[in-house]
């Protein structure tokens, strides 16, 4: 393999490590009991910075210098892709702007009389599934090598990701996490389809959803600018 795809792959595999085989975990919890929980924090966010910035960087390497067709371009499917990211953002542009139990130092949203609602009455995990979508639209309509590593990382750390949420949120909240998940669901829109839960789009937010939407088109239009590639459907 060559030089810049082996660098990629051992790029994606520690970034892989780091989130599904440190955060999340009880080692994860062994840290913070020996650091804090606020020095963890800040450690964390430093080394997934460079995770992403080393990422990125052997990414496009690889793209420039050492391109190895899978299933190649597939023009048929960019339509598809332009709908699956327009839900990307629809769902994790709110899970952003939305305070959420599994979020970073959301806890405190269980304790309110429905926890369960907005954004977490479609899942638990908006933002992840958001970017989940996000890397799927991109890997199907880019058919080389160093695609299939670069979004494949982030299918793989997001779906997991979730799970390794959950599984930390059950350890520390117990009783109270059991509750909430009771009443949402991992998968989107699964809780909804078992009747657990139900879809409120005004409880969202018209302006989250107004905002999800201008990100889209700002994106879509200036995708060539941003990332020097336009998307095939508007070249």
């Amino acid at each position: 393999m060559d030089n810049n795809l082996i660098m990629l792959a051992l790029a994606g595999f520690l970034f892989l490590a780091l989130h599904l085989g440190v955060s999340g975990t009880r080692l994860r919890d062994t840290v913070v009991g020996m650091i804090g929980e606020g020095p963890y924090m800040g450690l964390f966010s430093l080394a997934s910075l460079a995770g992403i910035v080393w990422l990125s960087t052997a990414y496009n390497a690889a793209s420039a210098e050492s391109y190895v067709e899978t299933w190649g371009q597939l023009a048929n499917l960019h339509i598809l892709a332009s709908v699956i990211m327009l839900f990307a953002f629809l769902i994790g542009v709110p899970g952003i702007l939305t305070p959420s139990p599994t979020g970073v130092g959301g806890e405190g949203q269980l304790d309110q009389e429905e926890p369960a609602k907005g954004m977490t009455r479609i899942t638990r995990h908006p933002f992840l599934w958001g970017t989940l979508l996000w890397a799927l639209a991109h890997l199907m309509v880019n058919g080389d090598l160093a695609s299939l590593l670069m979004f494949g990382t982030f299918i793989i750390l997001t779906y997991f990701g979730t799970l390794s949420i959950d599984a930390k949120r059950q350890r520390k909240l117990g009783d109270k996490w059991d509750a909430f998940a009771a009443k949402t669901s991992n998968v989107p829109f699964m809780a909804i389809a078992q009747g657990r839960n139900s879809l409120n789009i005004g409880e969202i937010g018209w302006w989250r959803i107004a905002v999800a939407l201008i990100l889209y088109l700002v994106f879509f239009g200036a995708h060539g600018w941003m990332f020097g590639v336009m998307p095939d459907i508007i070249r």
